[in-house]
């Protein structure tokens, strides 16, 4: 005649301990039925984010992707991870990482280990290394390039030979030109 549930506090809403998954059947009570949390699934792929708004000072680090659509002062340095500057990004700041793409404004020394890549609305002002560089209609780029793979110690002599320097072996006085064709792969 009487249910537990009829005992209880009206307002208070009953927690449900069956699994997330299981169903059960609807009791008669009017009170809702909460279900456990489920857990979030975390994707490894997922990006950290320095949104519009947000101003960093200081040294920035780790090994993960991470796109910065706000204002960040000081040093970048992502050892493995992407860097994507977006286009409310302002970055005053020396960057390194495997790869570094701006639609946005980055002002200092740009390391990207396997590419750059600058977008239409991307500006870089400074000093751009890597080994691939891309660069859309539009773009801006004003500063030093240095661009394609690095040639090794006999590369870099034999070059040295050729641009009229000392053949007892001393290195190079200027910059060698490493790759000539599209910036583009």
């Amino acid at each position: 005649m009487w249910k537990k549930e009829d005992g209880k506090p009206q307002g208070v809403p009953e927690i449900s301990t069956a699994p997330a998954g299981a169903t059960s059947t609807p009791s008669s009570s009017s009170a809702p039925i909460r279900e456990t949390p489920r857990e979030v699934p975390v994707s490894s792929n997922a990006a950290a984010c320095i949104s519009q708004g947000i101003k960093i000072k200081g040294e920035v680090t780790g090994s993960e992707d991470l796109f910065v659509d706000g204002q960040v002062d000081g040093k970048l340095n992502l050892t493995n991870g992407s860097l994507t500057i977006g286009p409310n990004g302002n970055v005053k700041a020396d960057v390194t990482a495997r790869e570094v793409i701006v639609r946005g404004k980055i002002e200092g020394k740009v390391s990207g280990r396997d590419k750059v890549q600058l977008w239409s609305t991307g500006q870089v002002t400074g000093e751009v290394t890597t080994d691939r560089l891309a660069i859309e209609d539009g773009a801006m780029l004003r500063g030093k390039v240095e661009a394609g793979k690095h040639p090794g110690k006999t590369g870099e002599a034999q070059a040295a030979a050729a641009a009229g320097g000392s053949s007892t072996g001393g290195k190079s006085s200027g910059p060698i030109s490493l790759n000539s064709g599209t910036a583009a792969d």
